[in-house]
């Protein structure tokens, strides 16, 4: 049975083909906000709103003074070994978790990769780019998108989930996710929103019983670095040393690296800490609301939601998602994710004042192109 997604709900279940099939893998919420469309409200990016805070920008300025040196890795490695209690041979910085995924791709001889979707779709591009035949593992909205370990090939040698997943905003259990480990088996899991869970629930940044895991973190999100490029893996020493071998020399910029060291601070990681509990407190604040709107029309919520962001369903989306930017709001298709379909929004999480502007426009678009 066919994994792509169809007027059916579709049920968890391998699906191969030689293309992306139909969907843009490329396409990313930054999209929607380029040029003279930066004015709107932005709830396309899942990046924190006010950030870099000025601390961090200070820290990053000061580092501008060396730019005549090359980057020298070393310490910022260790402050993020020092952070997940690991071995700095267990920790490589990349140019954002984007380049991870090349990486990967390189430097993992993989026969039967499979991606569970929806899900984040550069590490599927990476991998096609790279020659690999892609499976896709799609989780069924009937289940809210939650983890089907039976679904993925006992055979697949090389498996990638998200955690929380982008778009679904869903959280797997750890336990779940750790199971799916197997000798032989490369288990990649993207944490690129785990900062954003109060208490980092779930995560397996710090497992180092966990055979063949890969963890991937993104400094991006909850301190607005998306410009920078700065993230890093955390895996066995064999695998990194193998993903280091494909890496080119000097990958990350001096700023990036001053970024990394400072976000791993005691002081940083407290208000990482407080960042995650105001934006569970406003991913509610918008559930709720959009709850009130679902009384009166078709819109329904993914959830329950982990991340930074809520998924969403209603019908004409397209035209809705239109609308919304002559509104003056940007929000983020959901087509172009693997297992979802054009009835598909995602909503970044704002401040409540933004979340019911937003709300009030929502309803005028659903209502006007409904007439």
């Amino acid at each position: 049975m066919s994994a792509e997604p169809s007027a059916d709900l579709p049920a968890a279940g391998p699906a191969a083909d030689g293309g992306s099939a139909g969907f843009d893998l490329r396409h990313h919420g930054d999209a929607e906000v380029r040029g003279a469309d930066a004015a709107l409200t932005d709830l396309a990016v899942n990046v924190r709103a006010g950030t870099p805070p000025d601390w961090l920008k200070a820290r990053i300025a000061a580092s501008l003074d060396g730019l005549a040196a090359y980057p020298d890795g070393r310490v910022a490695r260790e402050a993020v070994a020092a952070r997940h209690g690991l071995p700095v041979g267990r920790v490589l910085l990349t140019a954002g978790a984007a380049e991870a995924f090349v990486l990967l791709a390189r430097a993992i001889p993989a026969r039967r990769p499979v991606v569970v979707h929806p899900q984040f779709t550069e590490p599927e591009a990476a991998l096609r780019d790279a020659g690999h035949p892609v499976e896709r593992v799609v989780l069924d909205e009937r289940d809210g998108f939650r983890l089907a370990p039976a679904a993925v090939p006992e055979d697949a040698d090389l498996v990638v989930i998200g955690n929380p997943t982008n778009p679904t905003s869903v959280l797997h259990p750890a336990d779940a996710v750790a199971g799916l480990a197997r000798p032989g088996r490369t288990l990649v899991v993207d944490e690129a929103f785990m900062d954003a869970v109060p208490g980092e629930s779930e995560s397996l940044a710090a497992r180092t019983d966990v055979p063949g895991l890969v963890v991937l973190r993104s400094l991006t999100k909850t301190w607005g670095l998306a410009g920078l490029r700065i993230g890093y893996v955390l895996a066995e020493p064999d695998t990194i040393t193998a993903l280091e071998r494909v890496q080119p020399l000097w990958p990350v910029s001096s700023p990036a690296l001053a970024a990394a060291e400072a976000c791993c601070t005691p002081s940083a990681l407290a208000e990482a800490a407080r960042a995650a509990d105001r934006t569970a407190a406003d991913r509610a604040h918008l559930a709720d609301r959009l709850a009130e709107l679902a009384e009166s029309t078709e819109v329904r919520v993914c959830g329950p939601a982990a991340g930074p962001f809520l998924l969403i369903r209603v019908e004409g989306a397209a035209a809705i998602r239109t609308r919304l930017r002559e509104l003056g709001f940007a929000v983020r298709r959901g087509d172009t994710f693997p297992g979802l379909g054009p009835e598909w929004l995602r909503l970044a999480v704002r401040d409540r004042a933004t979340t019911d502007r937003f709300v009030i426009a929502l309803t005028k678009a659903i209502a006007e192109t409904a007439a």
